[in-house]
């Protein structure tokens, strides 16, 4: 019986995955389909609600309590992901992001150098606008037609857009992965990034070493971004304006060329965010700068244009979808931990746990096999990241600082190993989205699922040490990266 009552009560974690994946059922094509997270929150959210009446007799009015109780534990993050979607859409439209791309293509590019600058630049990119997707929209057609202008290899320079795409997802401040995994871990996004920047960096530095190794037989032969940009065809500039707009209004920013200047907003982001001011601060001063920069550069037509336009429609896109889900999630995962839903697996992942290393050695690996069954790195985040975070609340003691520290380290598991893990699996939707992207602003190739795994070396690095060093221990090595260990923290079967 109690096995039973065990199972149903981490029922609506299955439940959820399947509303996810297949609630639709089969499409027109024969191929299964699942709701959009707005109607797979509420419905789960619901189904847990009956389970928790049913298994612990929690009233329904006492379930509404508990999930206004846990939506109220993130409240701050709501104020984040607007400013955060205002303010990418503030640094595509005022020229920020074609700045940062216009820098890079001044300097002569080879077939030798693409791969690695293609990496480093939609790593900017990626930090600046906080779109993943938009970044590699936006930069595909420029480095995958200027690869084909000086003769490169055109996988290793379409991996490298893709993994550069991807680090802003994982060291963003406006990034909804970065900012939805710290908000369940009860993070602050300030913290995180100073928790795990010096690891970011370095993977992003190693992943353009490999690049560059990788390519030192090609040659030398250089072009220029309006080369590249002249030989996109007029067929792939339509397709963008239809699928992304922004990507195409930011690759004719590069096209026109706008001034270094309004490269300043990225870079007072940072400042601020390294003197430790409050998230929502920082992001704000992203935004006026960009305005008062882009009325001066002639990208700003006027205030009330750009208030109304371009951040009333950040906040506007944040509230459709992002804000209402995270507000469902959370809801769920209130009722779900109160009923005690994660003990079972809590207990488990104890007993093969000899260290608290091994235990978040494991919470990783459930990050990832989420990444795998959901294939959608966001659907992994809010489904497995109340699970992880259980686990190292049940499992072990330490100081609140120490704790603080381990779920850090969580919320970095749930979009690095979201991003980059996703792009090892061949049927994540994020790969689906960029092979369709690529093939359509490059039709000169058939790029398929396995071609974007070949040279990601931005990924295999990502997710190699990060999981490496967090079973050896050898991230004390690095620069705030360190986890506590024995005797600051314990697994609470040791303790007993």
């Amino acid at each position: 019986m109690k096995i039973f009552k065990n199972i149903l009560k981490f029922s609506p974690v299955a439940v959820l995955a399947w509303l996810l994946l297949a609630g639709k059922g089969y499409n027109e094509a024969g191929i299964l389909e699942g709701f959009d997270m707005l109607i797979a929150g509420p419905m789960a959210f619901l189904y847990a609600g009956l389970v928790a009446f049913i298994t612990e007799g929690i009233k329904p009015k006492e379930i509404v309590d508990i999930a206004v109780e846990s939506v109220q534990e993130i409240e701050v993050v709501f104020f984040i992901l607007m400013l955060a979607y205002a303010m990418a859409g503030v640094f595509m439209s005022t020229g920020v992001g074609a700045a940062i791309v216009n820098a890079a293509l001044k300097v002569g590019i080879s077939a030798r150098i693409i791969a690695p600058l293609s990496l480093v630049v939609t790593g900017i990119l990626s930090v600046a606008t906080g779109t993943s997707w938009g970044t590699f929209a936006a930069c595909a057609p420029i480095f995958l037609w200027l690869n084909h202008i000086v003769a490169g290899n055109m996988l290793l320079t379409l991996c490298a857009v893709t993994g550069g795409a991807c680090f802003g997802d994982n060291l963003g401040l406006i990034s909804d992965t970065t900012v939805v995994s710290s908000g369940i871990q009860n993070v602050e996004i300030i913290d995180r990034i100073r928790h795990q920047g010096i690891w970011a960096v370095g993977s992003l530095v190693l992943a353009v070493v490999l690049f560059y190794l990788v390519s030192a037989g090609l040659p030398t032969h250089s072009a220029s971004g309006a080369e590249a940009y002249s030989n996109i065809p007029q067929k792939t500039l339509d397709f963008l304006a239809i699928e992304r707009p922004d990507a195409l209004s930011l690759l004719q920013q590069v096209r026109d060329g706008v001034p270094a200047y309004m490269m300043i907003p990225l870079i007072l982001v940072i400042v601020v965010a390294i003197l430790g001011v409050e998230t929502i601060f920082c992001l704000s001063v992203g935004i006026i700068a960009a305005l008062f920069l882009g009325l001066k550069a002639g990208t700003v037509v006027s205030i009330p244009l750009f208030l109304e336009g371009v951040v009333q429609a950040g906040f506007a896109e944040a509230g459709a979808w992002v804000v209402v889900m995270m507000m469902w999630i959370s809801a769920f995962g209130g009722v779900m931990n109160h009923m005690k839903a994660f003990d079972p697996l809590a207990k488990l992942v104890l007993k093969m746990s000899s260290k608290v290393r091994h235990l978040m050695t494991w919470n990783a690996i459930l990050s990832m096999a989420g990444n795998a069954l959901l294939a959608d790195e966001m659907a992994q985040i809010v489904t497995v990241g109340p699970i992880i975070r259980e686990l190292v609340d049940k499992n072990i003691e330490g100081s609140e600082k120490d704790m603080y520290t381990l779920r850090l380290r969580n919320a970095t598991f749930s979009s690095a190993l979201g991003v980059f893990g996703a792009q090892m699996i061949p049927w994540h939707v994020y790969i689906a989205y960029y092979v369709g992207i690529a093939n359509a602003v490059y039709p000169l190739a058939d790029f398929k699922a396995t071609d974007f795994i070949k040279y990601n070396f931005m990924g295999f690095v990502a997710i190699i040490s990060l999981v490496g060093l967090t079973f050896t221990g050898l991230d004390r090595f690095i620069p705030f990266f360190k986890l506590p260990s024995e005797p600051k923290v314990s697994l609470k079967k040791q303790v007993k």
